[in-house]
C-alpha cells in the first residue's frame, strides 16, 4: 500500500503564511446573536454564515461593530459587554472603542489604534 501525504501548497496541513486580508467573529447563535449578524449581514464585503450552535461574521479587511446601530435594532443600549457575551472568538486585530468594537484584517490597517510600530527594521 503506498500513501501520498503531499507537499504542495494544496496539502492537508500545509503553511500557507499569506494574508486572508479577512476579519471575523463568531457569535452565539441566540437572539442578540441573530440581531447582531442581521446588522452586519447588510454590510459591504461581509459574510455571515448561520449554523446550529453558532453564526460567523467575516469581513474584507476590517470589520465595524457599531454599537448605536445594534443596539437600535435590538431596541435597547447595547455595549461592549453585551458583545463580548456573544463573542466567543475571532481572528484579526481587535480594537475596542467606546461605541464600537472595530477588527483590522492586518495589524498594519490598526496601527493607530493599537501602537504597532511600522518602522523598518534593518537585519543583522
Amino acid at each position: 500500500m503506498t500513501t501520498s501525504a503531499g507537499t504542495g501548497a494544496g496539502a492537508f496541513g500545509a503553511v500557507n503564511r499569506t494574508s486572508s486580508n479577512r476579519a471575523g467573529v463568531t457569535l452565539m447563535n441566540n437572539q442578540n446573536g441573530y440581531i447582531v449578524a442581521e446588522v452586519m449581514r447588510h454590510k459591504p464585503g461581509v459574510t455571515v454564515s448561520e449554523y446550529p450552535s453558532m453564526i460567523r461574521v467575516d469581513g474584507d479587511r476590517k470589520l465595524e461593530f457599531d454599537f448605536d446601530e445594534i443596539g437600535d435594532a435590538l431596541g435597547h443600549e447595547f455595549d461592549q459587554y453585551d458583545f463580548e457575551e456573544i463573542m466567543s472568538t475571532h481572528y484579526g486585530r481587535m480594537v475596542h472603542l467606546d461605541d464600537r468594537t472595530v477588527l483590522f484584517a492586518n495589524p498594519e490597517d490598526a496601527a493607530e489604534y493599537i501602537d504597532f510600530d511600522l518602522r523598518p527594521v534593518d537585519a543583522p
